[in-house]
């Protein structure tokens, strides 16, 4: 073996970055480098030919020897012998260093077109998320890492990386694989998390069930995805599962159905009999399989809850997910001393990705209050577990401050957390910061197919820029925006919101023909995901989004923005929810239509008040033409949604069609 100062010598003479790249891994684990050595004898090669090609910064050769020796680690070292220890400590080292923070408000924009590339610090790290997990169990084993209050969970890192272990053990036992489906719909419990990190180990795919789909959806998805091992609950909420267990039970080609919980009627394999099962199995087998998961490939087929059509599956990879729940948790300052509060659910990227990862890659807790969102349990879990952080899309932020909390609340402890997943009103935000006291908060966009985040503000962005803005492009990301012929539009001009960069899917499941219509290379070789978001960028380079690029009403040839004249009818003290819709019109091609609900204890205005009140702020060609009260005059009281909670506009305009056909059949009578 050859010294250690000859060693690094000879790295050096190799290429600069490298051998910096080397002594600063020597310096972060804080002791002699000879027992890397061992270890990174036959890799070093690969760093120097790397480093001749393209010299990179001393961090980011430290990431790539990193990567290189987790991907070895399980063959060259079955047991955790000290030389291993060591390098588990100079991951974590790197994992745990902070971002760069040069400043949260960006340089003015010397551009004139609406294109934006993200900070290239902190770079990105190659690894899978089998290794995440056992990179930061090493790190933080014996803190709290997941805590379910409904079921009395309180799990420490060492034990859902042993939980997640042993049910790899159990699925290789079933003959599943790299690339093998296994599916899961269930709602947020412990059990969930370990299956998430279970197949990733082994580097087979999990399909990702939405908890609101009806047995012909959920079957459709099995299916689909030709799953071999499908976890659920025999309920989800007040969601009965026995139809769906029915249906399966009744086909040849049906998945293995595990239960993850509660399960009385012995029919199926349960949890943790395979946990058992896994746990008697020698630890060889999964190390060789671990050995062989790259960072690039697909982990995820996270279904996507559009608005028309059939859903699509994004494909998204380990690199995808753990560097963008990285991103996260540096935008909103996580330290291993934060506890996430999580309803969102796991089904979603926001449970999973701003939720749990965020977390996991930064050390912390997260606390999922209750198997679907709860009210009561949401208060609970913030003030119970003292959580300095809460996750939510609007509707649940809502639903808490509309609710009678506890008497010994307590909410001192809550700093930040992101509020997403739909236009986020100015008084809901002000309720963040007066009632919670999250003067941290951020805003946050996103997609399914771009990992998902793409856009977050910092916690220290001004108030004015959190509540008006989503922030700035991540780490890493590409964004421009285009008019509908493709054109990148000029700063401060809306259009449609095109993303690239390294979190993009990997694309459609079985889907060539979706994937090449949403995923377009330039002539520059550049690929972007068209979000089908409308947005604008300021001169600093935040973005607001202003609606779905689709939702656009084009009246007499000038478009119309559905979301501001929402927010100006929601600014009524009598309206308590708006849809805006374009309707079909003979002379203008479409007009404004919009649907209102009541609030409670209010007496209905009239039909020239709303449009008064909207021409007061707006123009008068953005006042509507047309309003429909939810619960009258044959318009149903409930509102199409997607699972992910997503107004289905394109039926309220269907509806609203018809509506005016049936008034105006009725009027010739």
């Amino acid at each position: 073996m050859e010294s250690t100062s000859s060693h690094k010598q000879s790295c050096t003479e190799n290429g600069t970055g490298c051998g910096a790249g080397w002594r600063w891994l020597a310096r972060r684990v804080n002791a002699d480098a000879q027992a890397l050595i061992a270890a990174v004898q036959n890799g070093t090669c690969i760093i120097r030919n790397v480093e001749r090609e393209s010299p990179s910064s001393a961090a980011s050769a430290g990431v790539f020897l990193t990567s290189w020796l987790l991907w070895i680690l399980p063959t060259v070292f079955p047991a955790k012998t000290d030389e291993v220890a060591l390098v588990y400590a100079a991951a974590a080292a790197i994992m745990t260093t902070e971002p760069t923070y040069i400043n949260s408000e960006p340089s003015p924009a010397t551009q004139k077109l609406s294109v934006l590339e993200g900070p290239v610090d902190p770079p990105l790290v190659d690894l899978t998320l089998g290794e995440l997990l056992e990179l930061q169990t090493y790190q933080h084993g014996n803190q709290e890492c997941l805590v379910i209050p409904w079921t009395g969970a309180r799990w420490t890192y060492n034990e859902l990386s042993q939980q997640s272990s042993s049910l790899s053990q159990a699925l290789l036992d079933m003959g599943i694989g790299v690339g093998d489906r296994v599916a899961i719909m269930a709602g947020n419990c412990e059990q969930y998390a370990a299956v998430f990190f279970a197949v990733a180990k082994i580097g087979a795919i999990l399909v990702i069930l939405n908890n609101t789909y009806t047995p012909t959806e959920a079957m459709y998805g099995l299916k689909f995805s030709d799953t071999k091992v499908f976890f659920t609950t025999p309920q989800i909420g007040r969601l009965d599962q026995t139809q769906l267990l029915q249906q399966l039970e009744n086909k040849k080609t049906s998945p293995k159905v595990v239960m993850l919980r509660g399960d009385e009627s012995g029919k199926y394999q349960t949890y943790d009999e395979l946990v058992n099962i896994g746990r008697r199995q020698s630890h060889q087998r999964l190390y060789q399989a671990m050995s062989k998961v790259l960072p690039h490939q697909v982990v995820n087929l996270q279904f996507t809850s559009g608005t028309t059509g059939l859903p699509k599956a994004a494909m998204l990879t380990h690199h995808n997910l753990v560097n963008n729940s990285r991103f996260i948790g540096d935008r909103m300052r996580l330290t291993p001393t934060d506890i996430l509060c999580c309803p969102p659910p796991l089904f979603h990227c926001f449970g999973l990705v701003l939720g749990l990862l965020a977390i996991v890659t930064h050390g912390g807790k997260v606390v999922y209050p209750a198997e679907i969102f709860d009210i009561q349990a949401t208060l609970r879990s913030i003030s119970d577990e003292r959580c300095t952080a809460v996750h939510g899309v609007p509707a649940m932020f809502d639903s808490l401050f509309q609710a009678q909390w506890p008497e010994d609340f307590n909410c001192n402890d809550l700093r930040t957390g992101i509020i997403a997943g739909a236009p986020v009103p100015r008084y809901l935000m002000e309720l963040l910061v007066n009632r919670f006291g999250m003067t941290e908060f951020t805003s946050s966009y996103g997609l399914t197919e771009a990992s998902p985040t793409c856009f977050n503000a910092f916690t220290d962005d001004s108030i004015d820029k959190r509540l008006t803005t989503v922030g700035t492009l991540m780490p890493h990301a590409k964004a421009k925006i285009v008019d509908r012929d493709g054109n990148i539009v000029p700063v401060g001009a809306r259009g449609e919101l095109c993303i690239g960069g390294y979190q993009l899917q990997a694309g459609y499941w079985n889907n060539s023909e979706k994937t090449s219509e949403t995923m377009i290379r330039d002539a520059s070789g550049v690929l972007w995901l068209h979000t089908g978001d409308e947005a604008v960028f300021d001169e600093s380079g935040y973005c607001s989004i202003t609606g779905r690029f689709k939702d656009i009403i084009i009246r007499g040839g000038e478009n119309i923005y559905p979301l501001e004249i929402e927010e100006r009818l929601m600014a009524h003290p009598t309206i308590s929810r708006a849809i805006v819709v374009g309707l079909k019109n003979k002379h203008y091609g479409e007009v404004v239509g919009a649907f209102v609900e009541l609030a409670e204890n209010h007496q209905k205005p009239s039909f020239e008040e709303l449009k008064d009140w909207c021409r007061k702020r707006l123009g008068g060609h953005k006042a509507p033409a047309h309003v429909f009260w939810l619960g009258e005059d044959d318009v149903p009281a409930t509102v199409p949604l997607t699972g992910s909670g997503k107004v289905r506009k394109f039926e309220m305009a269907k509806l609203g069609d018809e509506l005016l056909k049936k008034q105006a059949t009725s009027s010739k009578l």
